[in-house]
Protein backbone atom coordinates (compact mmCIF):
# COMPACT_ATOMS: atom_id res chain seq x y z
CA UNK A 1 0.00 0.00 0.00
CA UNK A 2 1.43 3.65 -0.89
CA UNK A 3 0.40 6.51 1.38
CA UNK A 4 -1.88 4.57 3.07
CA UNK A 5 -4.42 5.22 0.41
CA UNK A 6 -6.38 2.22 -0.39
CA UNK A 7 -6.92 1.64 -4.05
CA UNK A 8 -7.90 -1.79 -4.43
CA UNK A 9 -9.78 -4.03 -2.49
CA UNK A 10 -9.84 -8.10 -3.47
CA UNK A 11 -12.91 -9.84 -1.75
CA UNK A 12 -13.13 -13.31 -1.81
CA UNK A 13 -16.36 -15.10 -0.89
CA UNK A 14 -15.11 -18.87 0.90
CA UNK A 15 -16.14 -22.10 2.31
CA UNK A 16 -13.65 -24.99 3.14
CA UNK A 17 -11.29 -24.03 0.64
CA UNK A 18 -7.52 -24.98 2.27
CA UNK A 19 -6.55 -26.84 -0.27
CA UNK A 20 -7.09 -23.82 -3.27
CA UNK A 21 -7.08 -20.38 -1.14
CA UNK A 22 -3.58 -19.88 -0.65
CA UNK A 23 -2.74 -20.00 -4.75
CA UNK A 24 -5.63 -17.87 -4.72
CA UNK A 25 -4.18 -15.58 -1.80
CA UNK A 26 -1.05 -15.13 -3.36
CA UNK A 27 -1.83 -13.83 -6.81
CA UNK A 28 -3.97 -11.34 -4.56
CA UNK A 29 -0.86 -9.54 -2.79
CA UNK A 30 -0.80 -7.37 -5.35
CA UNK A 31 -3.98 -5.50 -3.73
CA UNK A 32 -3.84 -2.86 -1.54
CA UNK A 33 -6.08 -5.18 1.09
CA UNK A 34 -8.05 -8.48 0.57
CA UNK A 35 -11.07 -9.25 2.20
CA UNK A 36 -12.06 -13.04 2.89
CA UNK A 37 -15.68 -13.70 3.19
CA UNK A 38 -16.00 -16.87 5.00
CA UNK A 39 -18.87 -18.76 4.68
CA UNK A 40 -19.19 -21.17 7.52
CA UNK A 41 -15.94 -23.00 7.23
CA UNK A 42 -14.62 -25.88 9.52
CA UNK A 43 -11.09 -26.44 8.11
CA UNK A 44 -8.37 -24.36 7.86
CA UNK A 45 -9.64 -22.10 5.40
CA UNK A 46 -9.88 -18.89 8.62
CA UNK A 47 -5.80 -19.70 9.18
CA UNK A 48 -4.38 -19.89 5.94
CA UNK A 49 -6.16 -16.48 4.79
CA UNK A 50 -4.53 -15.03 8.04
CA UNK A 51 -1.29 -15.78 6.77
CA UNK A 52 -1.50 -14.03 3.93
CA UNK A 53 -2.69 -10.66 6.07
CA UNK A 54 -6.41 -11.32 4.49
CA UNK A 55 -9.05 -9.63 6.85
CA UNK A 56 -11.42 -12.49 7.38
CA UNK A 57 -15.19 -12.07 8.30
CA UNK A 58 -17.89 -15.00 8.89
CA UNK A 59 -20.98 -14.58 7.61
CA UNK A 60 -23.12 -17.28 7.66
CA UNK A 61 -25.59 -17.02 4.33
CA UNK A 62 -26.71 -18.96 1.38
CA UNK A 63 -27.53 -15.97 -0.78
CA UNK A 64 -24.75 -14.57 -3.09
CA UNK A 65 -25.33 -11.82 -3.42
CA UNK A 66 -25.46 -10.92 0.08
CA UNK A 67 -21.92 -12.18 0.66
CA UNK A 68 -21.04 -10.23 -2.07
CA UNK A 69 -22.13 -7.22 -0.86
CA UNK A 70 -21.00 -7.47 2.85
CA UNK A 71 -18.06 -7.63 1.47
CA UNK A 72 -18.35 -4.32 -0.62
CA UNK A 73 -19.52 -3.30 2.84
CA UNK A 74 -15.99 -3.69 4.84
CA UNK A 75 -14.05 -2.86 1.60
CA UNK A 76 -12.08 0.30 1.88
CA UNK A 77 -10.56 0.72 -1.88
CA UNK A 78 -11.88 2.98 -4.66
CA UNK A 79 -11.55 -0.30 -6.77
CA UNK A 80 -13.27 -3.71 -6.01
CA UNK A 81 -12.34 -6.53 -7.39
CA UNK A 82 -14.10 -10.21 -6.61
CA UNK A 83 -12.28 -13.36 -6.71
CA UNK A 84 -13.42 -16.89 -5.79
CA UNK A 85 -11.51 -19.35 -4.35
CA UNK A 86 -10.83 -21.62 -7.12
CA UNK A 87 -9.57 -18.70 -9.12
CA UNK A 88 -6.19 -17.44 -9.64
CA UNK A 89 -5.46 -13.82 -11.41
CA UNK A 90 -2.75 -14.64 -13.97
CA UNK A 91 0.86 -12.26 -13.88
CA UNK A 92 -0.70 -10.58 -17.06
CA UNK A 93 -3.98 -10.22 -15.63
CA UNK A 94 -2.21 -8.47 -12.62
CA UNK A 95 -0.86 -5.84 -14.82
CA UNK A 96 -3.80 -4.95 -16.91
CA UNK A 97 -6.02 -4.32 -13.79
CA UNK A 98 -2.87 -2.71 -12.09
CA UNK A 99 -3.51 -0.13 -15.45
CA UNK A 100 -6.62 0.05 -16.06
CA UNK A 101 -6.93 1.80 -12.48
CA UNK A 102 -3.88 3.88 -12.69
CA UNK A 103 -5.65 5.21 -16.16
CA UNK A 104 -9.20 5.62 -14.22
CA UNK A 105 -7.89 7.61 -11.32
CA UNK A 106 -5.86 9.49 -13.84
CA UNK A 107 -8.71 10.72 -15.28
CA UNK A 108 -11.46 10.61 -12.37
CA UNK A 109 -9.00 12.84 -10.33
CA UNK A 110 -8.82 15.67 -13.55
CA UNK A 111 -12.74 15.87 -12.93
CA UNK A 112 -14.84 17.25 -10.07
CA UNK A 113 -17.71 14.84 -7.83
CA UNK A 114 -20.50 16.23 -9.37
CA UNK A 115 -18.91 15.20 -13.32
CA UNK A 116 -16.99 11.66 -12.38
CA UNK A 117 -19.44 9.41 -13.28
CA UNK A 118 -20.63 11.50 -16.21
CA UNK A 119 -16.72 10.95 -17.64
CA UNK A 120 -16.25 8.43 -20.52
CA UNK A 121 -14.58 5.77 -18.73
CA UNK A 122 -16.17 2.79 -17.35
CA UNK A 123 -17.69 1.95 -14.16
CA UNK A 124 -16.83 -1.70 -13.66
CA UNK A 125 -14.84 -4.44 -15.95
CA UNK A 126 -16.12 -8.12 -16.98
CA UNK A 127 -13.07 -10.34 -17.13
CA UNK A 128 -12.86 -13.16 -19.09
CA UNK A 129 -12.47 -16.68 -17.43
CA UNK A 130 -10.60 -19.33 -19.00
CA UNK A 131 -12.29 -22.26 -17.13
CA UNK A 132 -10.51 -25.85 -16.36
CA UNK A 133 -12.77 -28.66 -16.42
CA UNK A 134 -11.02 -32.15 -14.69
CA UNK A 135 -7.50 -29.71 -15.17
CA UNK A 136 -8.01 -29.71 -18.76
CA UNK A 137 -8.79 -26.29 -20.49
CA UNK A 138 -12.01 -25.90 -21.90
CA UNK A 139 -12.84 -24.35 -25.35
CA UNK A 140 -14.04 -21.02 -24.66
CA UNK A 141 -14.37 -18.59 -22.35
CA UNK A 142 -16.55 -16.57 -20.32
CA UNK A 143 -16.75 -13.25 -18.55
CA UNK A 144 -17.75 -12.40 -15.09
CA UNK A 145 -18.68 -8.92 -13.73
CA UNK A 146 -15.49 -8.54 -11.45
CA UNK A 147 -14.01 -5.09 -10.89
CA UNK A 148 -15.83 -2.11 -10.21
CA UNK A 149 -15.52 1.10 -9.16
CA UNK A 150 -17.04 0.81 -5.35
CA UNK A 151 -19.09 4.36 -5.57
CA UNK A 152 -20.78 2.86 -9.08
CA UNK A 153 -21.29 -0.55 -7.68
CA UNK A 154 -25.15 -0.12 -6.21
CA UNK A 155 -25.89 -3.52 -5.18
CA UNK A 156 -25.71 -7.55 -5.86
CA UNK A 157 -29.20 -8.86 -6.77
CA UNK A 158 -29.94 -12.86 -7.40
CA UNK A 159 -29.52 -15.40 -4.49
CA UNK A 160 -27.34 -18.42 -6.37
CA UNK A 161 -26.80 -16.54 -10.15
CA UNK A 162 -25.86 -13.39 -8.79
CA UNK A 163 -25.56 -10.07 -10.78
CA UNK A 164 -24.20 -6.78 -10.28
CA UNK A 165 -26.07 -4.09 -10.41
CA UNK A 166 -23.57 -0.54 -11.85
CA UNK A 167 -24.00 2.62 -12.32
CA UNK A 168 -22.70 3.52 -15.60
CA UNK A 169 -21.06 1.46 -18.68
CA UNK A 170 -19.19 -1.88 -18.29
CA UNK A 171 -15.59 -2.42 -20.10
CA UNK A 172 -14.16 -5.81 -20.48
CA UNK A 173 -10.37 -6.61 -19.84
CA UNK A 174 -8.06 -8.80 -21.82
CA UNK A 175 -6.17 -11.16 -19.85
CA UNK A 176 -8.57 -13.69 -18.63
CA UNK A 177 -9.07 -15.10 -15.16
CA UNK A 178 -7.79 -19.07 -14.46
CA UNK A 179 -10.61 -20.79 -12.57
CA UNK A 180 -9.80 -24.58 -11.64
CA UNK A 181 -13.48 -25.89 -11.43
CA UNK A 182 -14.49 -29.79 -11.41
CA UNK A 183 -11.40 -30.89 -10.07
CA UNK A 184 -12.63 -34.25 -9.53
CA UNK A 185 -15.46 -36.56 -10.00
CA UNK A 186 -15.93 -36.41 -6.66
CA UNK A 187 -16.28 -32.84 -5.83
CA UNK A 188 -18.37 -32.44 -8.86
CA UNK A 189 -20.96 -34.98 -7.12
CA UNK A 190 -20.69 -33.22 -3.57
CA UNK A 191 -20.94 -29.84 -5.12
CA UNK A 192 -24.01 -30.81 -7.52
CA UNK A 193 -25.66 -32.56 -4.00
CA UNK A 194 -25.29 -29.36 -2.16
CA UNK A 195 -26.33 -26.91 -4.51
CA UNK A 196 -29.18 -28.66 -6.38
CA UNK A 197 -31.34 -28.50 -3.32
CA UNK A 198 -30.96 -24.82 -3.28
CA UNK A 199 -31.89 -24.31 -7.09
CA UNK A 200 -34.63 -26.90 -6.79
CA UNK A 201 -35.75 -24.59 -3.41
CA UNK A 202 -35.39 -21.71 -5.75
CA UNK A 203 -37.98 -23.20 -8.12
CA UNK A 204 -40.27 -24.23 -5.61
CA UNK A 205 -41.08 -21.30 -4.06
CA UNK A 206 -41.86 -19.58 -7.54
CA UNK A 207 -44.34 -21.70 -8.32
CA UNK A 208 -42.54 -24.18 -10.70
CA UNK A 209 -45.36 -26.10 -12.88
CA UNK A 210 -45.38 -29.45 -12.23
CA UNK A 211 -42.40 -31.98 -13.07
CA UNK A 212 -43.09 -35.17 -14.89
CA UNK A 213 -41.01 -37.53 -16.91
CA UNK A 214 -40.84 -35.29 -20.08
CA UNK A 215 -39.42 -32.39 -18.09
CA UNK A 216 -36.91 -34.24 -17.18
CA UNK A 217 -35.60 -35.29 -20.36
CA UNK A 218 -35.89 -32.18 -21.63
CA UNK A 219 -33.52 -30.39 -18.78
CA UNK A 220 -31.13 -33.25 -19.08
CA UNK A 221 -31.04 -32.71 -22.88
CA UNK A 222 -30.51 -28.78 -22.27
CA UNK A 223 -27.54 -29.27 -20.17
CA UNK A 224 -26.11 -31.65 -22.46
CA UNK A 225 -26.85 -29.53 -25.51
CA UNK A 226 -25.69 -26.42 -23.96
CA UNK A 227 -21.97 -27.84 -22.54
CA UNK A 228 -21.46 -29.93 -25.60
CA UNK A 229 -22.79 -27.93 -28.68
CA UNK A 230 -23.18 -24.24 -27.08
CA UNK A 231 -20.18 -24.28 -25.21
CA UNK A 232 -17.67 -25.90 -27.51
CA UNK A 233 -17.62 -29.27 -25.31
CA UNK A 234 -17.59 -31.43 -27.98
CA UNK A 235 -13.56 -30.03 -28.56
CA UNK A 236 -12.42 -31.21 -25.36
CA UNK A 237 -12.10 -34.51 -26.00
CA UNK A 238 -13.31 -37.05 -23.54
CA UNK A 239 -13.31 -34.63 -20.82
CA UNK A 240 -15.95 -32.43 -23.20
CA UNK A 241 -18.10 -35.62 -23.09
CA UNK A 242 -18.01 -36.17 -19.51
CA UNK A 243 -18.42 -32.54 -18.82
CA UNK A 244 -21.43 -32.39 -20.99
CA UNK A 245 -22.88 -35.44 -19.71
CA UNK A 246 -22.57 -34.43 -16.04
CA UNK A 247 -24.10 -31.38 -16.77
CA UNK A 248 -27.06 -33.01 -17.69
CA UNK A 249 -27.42 -35.15 -15.25
CA UNK A 250 -26.81 -32.49 -12.84
CA UNK A 251 -29.42 -31.05 -14.07
CA UNK A 252 -31.69 -33.77 -13.56
CA UNK A 253 -31.10 -33.89 -10.10
CA UNK A 254 -31.97 -30.18 -9.38
CA UNK A 255 -35.37 -31.05 -11.02
CA UNK A 256 -35.71 -34.61 -9.73
CA UNK A 257 -35.62 -32.27 -6.24
CA UNK A 258 -37.97 -30.43 -7.48
CA UNK A 259 -40.23 -32.60 -8.10
CA UNK A 260 -39.77 -34.76 -4.28
CA UNK A 261 -40.36 -31.18 -3.03
CA UNK A 262 -43.76 -30.59 -5.13
CA UNK A 263 -44.87 -34.24 -4.10
CA UNK A 264 -44.09 -34.33 -0.65
CA UNK A 265 -45.09 -30.28 -0.24
CA UNK A 266 -41.78 -30.14 1.98
CA UNK A 267 -41.10 -26.52 3.85
CA UNK A 268 -37.92 -26.52 4.11
CA UNK A 269 -34.64 -28.51 2.60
Amino acid sequence: MKNNIIKLSAVVIAKNEEVRIATCLKSLLFCDEIIVVDNGSTDKTKEIAKEYNASVIRVLESNFSQLRNRGKQEAKGTWILYVDADEVISEKLRKEIIEIIGQETMSRGQLSDDHCHMSLKYNGYFILRQNYYLEQKWPIMDRMQRLFLKDALIRWEGILHETAIVDGSMGVLHEPLIHHTHRTLEEMVEKTNEWSGFEARLRYDTHHPKIVWWRLLRVMWTGFFKSFVQDGGWRAGTVGWIESIYQGYSMFITYAKLWEMQEKKVSSI
